[in-house]
């Protein structure tokens, strides 16, 4: 016990004055760390949490479920449990049990006031994911491997939480050792033994024969984990400072990018996609996006899909939106009237229409006896912003304003009736504007932020 607790570290970020948890599964590794959190718990004070997830798999889980609060209920620890539904696993049964299991556990940290969910991941675990990386022929970024401490907003779905693995130094054999000693009951997965999934695969065959041949290879997986993770944090060093001088607004130049070698595009590309919460792309489809970008002609309107965003070079500049849903563009007008409010939500359309004091516009009295109507372009609609400009369709003024064409389709317009008072990103029409004095208004239209994944 003496040689294990030395080993290890539980060093999260001001982890003393923290609520813990422990992802308790009533397995062997779980219930180790279950037994050292508690004692660690103990001797600081903190209140210890133990979740755990019911996923419905094996015909045990509900003798687990039972096994892991009566354990729980011995030590006097907070237990709480979730049930999974796994009928949509489109991604397979390991990758959907995996998201569900997280999203419960960050569903229970929240609710418990948890900032710390520490996992039971240990050596063998590290050791495993470094050659599972490799075997997908991976970067820096997966032969890092897993953290000690880390935020996982993907996973637990909040940014403010904190992972821990303090069992990273351990190996499973000493784990073992120690629940022997100690007499910690745990319970046994049948899944574990299932060489259908690639970890079970490469740890009743790969693993072993390893060990064979290359006594403590475990230890050296992890600590080539640890370089990794030393040129990754270089990497996105690097990559911040480089979309730091690229950035202009919510978009890259395309000329600075241009005087970055290949792979330090790739770098600050990548590091751009995470900074926006988008899944990491594929280097086959950054290659072509790359080749996209500064191949198309000047005036192409450049397009390039992802899964979870779309790309688009304009004017020599890059643009990351979200995919554009066909159904946001049937979006039916939707009446309203102004009550003297600074900014109204709009939901369904993606934003907020703003009302604004101006020295040009629209008579408040007037404002506040009119039918409204926010409603997206149908086609046919003009516009005269200014009385010494022409009335011009909203194509022409929105090539005008430089609006990029992807964004026209979803900016909404504002009608008094069957009169056209403002289209977003164009401005106010020149016969909505009051002559005299009193209190003149104006619209803006913003979009709300949101995730573009979708999360």
């Amino acid at each position: 016990m003496g040689e294990i607790r030395t080993r290890v570290s539980l060093s999260a970020p001001d982890l003393d004055t923290r609520r813990i948890a422990v992802a308790f599964s009533g397995g062997l590794d779980s219930a180790v760390l279950l037994h050292l959190a508690h004692a660690h718990a103990q001797r600081h004070g903190l209140t210890l949490h133990a979740f755990h997830v019911h996923h419905g798999l094996s015909p045990h889980a509900d003798a687990w479920l039972a096994h892991c609060r009566e354990q729980c209920a011995s030590l006097g620890v907070v237990f709480d449990a979730r049930q999974v539904s796994l009928a949509d696993a489109r991604n397979g049964i390991e990758e959907a049990a995996r998201t569900l299991r997280y999203a419960a556990l960050g569903d229970m940290c929240r609710m418990h006031g948890v900032s710390m969910l520490l996992t039971a991941h240990h050596q063998d675990d590290q050791a495993e994911t470094v050659l599972l990386q490799l075997l997908r022929g991976s970067g820096v970024a997966g032969l890092s491997g897993m953290d000690r401490a880390n935020q996982a907003a993907d996973l637990l779905g909040d940014s403010s939480l904190w992972m821990g693995r303090p069992l990273l130094d351990v190996s499973r054999d000493m784990l073992a050792a120690w629940a022997a000693q100690e007499g910690i009951a745990h319970v046994e997965d049948e899944s574990n033994a299932d060489p259908r999934y690639a970890r079970n695969a490469l740890r009743h065959h790969v693993m072993p024969a390893l060990a064979h041949d290359f006594p403590g290879f475990q230890r050296r997986f992890a600590r080539t984990a640890q370089h990794a993770q030393s040129a990754q944090r270089l990497l996105i060093e690097l990559a911040s400072q480089d979309l730091g001088n690229c950035l202009e607004g919510d978009s890259i130049d395309i000329g600075r990018l241009a005087g970055f070698s290949r792979d330090r595009i790739d770098n600050m590309l990548r590091y751009w996609f995470g900074s926006r919460g988008v899944r990491m792309p594929s280097t086959a489809w950054l290659d072509e996006m790359r080749t996209q970008l500064f191949e198309a002609k000047d005036d192409a309107q450049l397009c390039v899909t992802h899964a979870d965003c779309e790309i688009h070079r304009h004017r020599q500049r890059v643009f990351m939106t979200r995919r554009l849903d066909p159904a946001s563009l049937l979006l039916e007008p939707q009446m309203f009237r102004w009550q003297g409010e600074a900014k109204l939500p709009f939901p369904t359309f993606g934003g907020v229409l703003h009302v604004e004091e101006a020295d040009e516009g629209m008579d408040a009295d007037w404002l506040g006896a009119q039918e409204l109507t926010l409603a997206l372009r149908r086609g046919g609609e003009r516009l005269k912003p200014a009385w010494n400009r022409p009335t011009r369709n909203l194509k022409a003024h929105y090539q005008h304003c430089d609006v990029p064409a992807w964004e026209r389709p979803r900016l909404p317009l504002v009608f008094a009736g069957r009169q056209l008072l403002y289209a977003a990103g164009i401005g106010m029409d020149c016969h909505a504007l009051a002559p005299g004095e009193g209190r003149r208004l104006c619209f803006r239209w913003e979009f709300e932020a949101a995730p573009l994944s979708g999360q």
